[in-house]
């Protein structure tokens, strides 16, 4: 293994009984080889769990890397497909022993399992996922970084033995793992966006980190050189232009949601929609949340804690938010902005299996936005409120008092008699 990137490389063999698994792997057909992807990222999960759960009592673990995510990055040039997770990592000694050295329990049950006529798509039951890596790549090279290490590298052709060595000049990763897959080639379908999307979607559906794919968009077009350079140093302004453009999209929604999310962020992975929220790193899920608020026992400072951490992810090409952004710019007091950003929030947390907090402000603001629709002034008195003389005597909730030329008069009302 010569590489300019690295250390001396070690040369280990494999355990036997992973060497006899590795040949079955590769030496049998198997028609279900798609599986392969979802075994590794159900492996970069369990290494998000476990970096999350010690980072409940030492929130230091996170700091080499914040963001807990999955992240797919399909290479057409060099035919690699690879898994990022910024998982809990391993360290050299970790890569040394569960990477090939020391078999687990199950890899005897799974190649008995496997000639009895089990599907090769249970790998995962019997704790060997990873090596399912071999039936669409002919060399796989892991790349690690824990807390407690150096970044390593281990690499294999699966021929018997594999190598690990030290990453001195490479990427760094600030911490976790990422799978390089150098695939065969009749496996260049899993270099597709959309097989990959499908993937994901029918294997990986509950996974509950964000999964996020890396994608390239190319256009070509003759230019001279003088355009050449004018559209570089364009190019340049764009990529400011739209990061510039983005914060101040975010900064606007968080501005007016406070604490209702923890922060606002721009998406990627949003096609159609406006935004979407996601539980953030500690947060409860939309079911857990649901569970502690029926809890008559509960903690309700730490219920409040916790449920409050989301994050909303907003679409910046979605016309909804380009409009929006565009009012809010006009008028930045504009309350018809602030009523759409809320109930844009709002309807995120009910698609995204969430209860509302106030169902009546909600129904007030979808009010208002129909009245907006059918062009009826909400400034206006109401007929029955101008003719009750004694309306003073009604009880009034959640009431606002405006004034205009007719002088006082409230809206959004809602009342009983004395």
């Amino acid at each position: 293994m010569a590489d300019v990137h690295m250390g001396e490389a070690e040369t280990f063999a494999f355990q036997a009984e992973i060497n006899q698994l590795l040949s079955l792997i590769i030496n049998t057909f198997y028609s279900n080889k798609e599986i392969f992807l979802r075994e590794l990222i159900s492996n970069s999960s369990d290494a998000l769990d476990k970096i999350r759960f010690e980072s409940l009592t030492d929130k230091s673990k996170l700091d080499a890397q914040p963001e807990l995510f999955i992240r797919l990055v399909p290479d057409k040039a060099n035919k690699t497909l690879s898994v990022i997770d910024s998982g809990v990592g391993m360290t050299k000694a970790d890569l040394v022993n569960n990477l090939g050295t020391i078999a687990r329990s199950g890899t005897k049950e799974f190649m008995e399992a496997l000639q009895a006529g089990a599907d090769v798509s249970m790998i995962g039951q019997f704790g060997v996922g990873f090596y399912s890596a071999y039936l669409v790549a002919e060399k796989v090279i892991v790349t690690t970084k824990h807390n407690d290490d150096e970044q390593y590298v281990w690499e294999s052709q699966a021929g018997g033995s594999f190598t690990v060595t030290r990453d001195v000049n490479g990427e760094p990763l600030g911490r976790g793992t990422k799978i390089t897959l150098f695939l065969k080639d009749d496996q260049l379908e899993y270099l597709e966006e959309r097989r990959l999307k499908d993937l994901v979607k029918k294997h990986s559906e509950f996974i509950s980190y964000p999964i996020y794919l890396w994608t390239e968009k190319t256009t070509e077009k003759e230019i001279s050189d003088d355009e050449d350079e004018e559209a570089e140093k364009k190019e340049e302004g764009d990529v400011e232009d739209v990061d510039e453009d983005k914060e101040i999209k975010s900064k606007k929604k968080k501005d007016i949601l406070g604490d209702r999310v923890e922060k606002v962020v721009v998406s990627d992975r949003i096609v159609d929609s406006p935004c979407c929220l996601v539980t953030g790193e500690y947060g409860w899920t939309a079911n857990m949340e649901r569970i502690m608020k029926a809890q008559a026992l509960r903690d309700s400072s730490m219920g409040a804690y916790m449920s409050s951490k989301k994050t909303m992810e907003i679409n910046p090409d979605n016309g909804i938010m380009e409009e929006l952004r565009k009012r809010a710019e006009a008028d930045k007091n504009d309350k018809s902005v602030k009523d759409l950003v809320l109930l844009l929030f709002e309807t995120a947390l009910l698609t995204s299996g969430f209860s509302l907090d106030d169902p009546n402000m909600f129904a007030g603001r979808i009010h208002r936005m129909l009245k907006l629709g059918l062009s009826i002034d909400e400034d206006e008195v109401p007929v029955a409120m101008l003719r009750c003389r004694s309306w003073r005597k009604l009880v009034l909730r959640r009431a606002k008092w405006r004034r205009s030329t007719k002088g006082k008069y409230l809206s959004g009302f809602q009342f009983e008699a004395f």
